[in-house]
């Protein structure tokens, strides 16, 4: 059994496949957080430290599983970043039955994916699952500060290639952390970059106009989702749901009620009846120029989106100055 920390934060002991077997009670379908083809996610403790943690089993008889463990541990050894998911250990070893087994273990995050608030009915609902205001865009500048991070402070630059709110957990705190990397791309490494869109992974709803068209990969995918997400974050519609039929799209709805009647695309549990009494000018002020961002970021040619370093500072200025003067008031 080989198993290696990434860094100096304080790490688990030492864990063996056993460990790991009694800490999801044999993969029980209990402890499932999630489950893709080429993996699945565990909720479960070990005897050694009673903390809750999330371990990653990567499913290796299926194509891509390979390449998703090496492609996150490549990823996960070069980055470090609040809002970036790393991993406190890896396991590689056998199992019970003399086969290949590779997992990563993670701190488990308390407040689960952002998927599950935003879209808490469709997950066995909580009740009080609601993010408000201050929360939403507080959670869309920390995924934003995450890219602009992996696009412009990491040499080659990386791209997540799988950006939507079930790969972006919230901590206890409901600082958001970006997480998955499975598809991400090296940029400039061509071991591990396709020529082209054609072959990077996604989800549909998020993956930009160019997938499939033989484009050459770019960080201008990372910002189409970004825009996808964020005019989610604040209208809580999903990219596929069902009203978005016949070419109609997130992006271009919400154009259609730019900038006029912008008010009523809004997710109307976002809880910002406290700015009833100046809806006008609580509209003007930030509900204007996010839904802007996010246009910007989803119009149809890479090279005319902007890049995650002017998103991340918009952003951090309109998240800034709403703190402000919530906190004023």
């Amino acid at each position: 059994m080989h198993t290696v920390p990434f860094n100096d934060e304080k790490k688990l002991k030492r864990v063996s496949y056993q460990d790991i077997l009694k800490a999801t009670n044999w993969f029980c379908s209990v402890h499932t957080i999630s489950s893709t083809c080429t993996g699945s996610v565990y909720v479960g403790r070990f005897k050694s430290d009673r903390s809750l943690v999330a371990i990653k089993v990567f499913n290796l008889n299926e194509p891509g599983g390979y390449g998703s463990y090496f492609t996150e541990c490549e990823v996960l050894r070069s980055t470090r970043h609040r809002n970036i998911m790393r991993p406190m250990t890896l396991c590689s070893t056998l199992d019970s039955q003399n086969h290949e087994f590779k997992a990563l273990i993670f701190k488990f995050m308390v407040n689960g994916s952002l998927d599950r608030w935003l879209h808490s009915e469709q997950h066995n609902g909580i009740p009080g699952r609601v993010l408000n205001f201050g929360q939403r865009i507080c959670i869309a500048a920390d995924v934003a500060s995450a890219l602009d991070y992996v696009h412009n402070q990491l040499t080659p630059p990386l791209i997540h290639c799988d950006l939507k709110p079930e790969n972006i957990l919230l901590d206890d705190d409901m600082t958001a952390r970006l997480s998955d990397f499975g598809s991400a791309k090296f940029l400039s490494l061509d071991m591990f970059i396709p020529e082209s869109l054609d072959d990077v992974g996604g989800t549909v709803g998020y993956m930009a106009p160019e997938y499939g068209m033989g484009y050459e990969i770019s960080v201008g995918a990372d910002a189409y989702s970004f825009g996808v997400l964020l005019l989610e974050l604040l209208t809580r519609k999903r990219p596929t749901d069902d009203m978005f039929v016949d070419g109609l799209t997130l992006p271009i709805f919400s154009e259609s009620m730019f900038p006029e009647r912008v008010a009523e695309i809004l997710d109307p549990r976002m809880g910002h009846e406290e700015h009833q009494g100046c809806a006008e000018v609580w509209t003007q002020r930030y509900i204007v120029p996010l839904i802007a961002l996010g246009l910007s970021c989803t119009v149809e040619s890479p090279k005319d989106r902007p890049g995650m370093k002017d998103v991340c500072a918009k952003l951090s200025a309109i998240r800034d100055a709403f703190l402000e003067h919530r906190d004023d008031d």
